[in-house]
């Protein structure tokens, strides 16, 4: 199946209100991001069960595991979640970056080191958030749009 389509099914099939705070992250990512790839991680394993919540990705990098072998993933993430929407920056060395950098300004939401989790829209500042963005894409130094 295609990646929008899958992108599309994924968030109309969300509640309503966050179904619209969900398109209005999609785009306002996309605009950050033109041209960049888009992934979409359905959340389940090679065995079908699911392990994770369903992300929807942007950009590109190269994980790295102990051992060296890599594999290729979205550098931002976009999920639903019980309580409301995860936004995560994957590939930042400094685990400490994104809450020192953004977390006075950003607004009522936890960050960790890779990830912004947030009840709604209305509780963060979207143009903190999109730097953040931009931000992450540009610190791993392997952004492949």
């Amino acid at each position: 199946m295609d990646v929008q389509v899958q992108i599309d099914e994924y968030i109309s099939g969300q509640p309503e209100v966050k179904r619209g705070e969900m398109q209005t992250l999609h785009a306002r990512i996309l605009q950050a991001l033109p041209g960049c790839k888009l992934w979409f991680e359905d959340g389940k394993n090679s065995e079908g069960k699911v392990v994770s919540n369903p992300n929807i990705g942007y950009g590109s990098y190269t994980m790295k595991y102990a051992g060296g072998a890599t594999r290729e993933f979205f550098q931002i993430g976009l999920s639903a979640n019980t309580t409301g929407i995860s936004v995560y920056i994957l590939g930042i060395p400094d685990k400490t970056y994104l809450s020192q950098t953004y977390g006075k300004d950003l607004g009522k939401a936890s960050i960790t080191g890779y990830c912004i989790k947030f009840k709604k829209l209305a509780d963060i500042n979207l143009d903190v958030l999109e730097r953040a963005v931009k931000d992450g894409m540009e610190i791993s130094g392997e952004s492949r749009f």
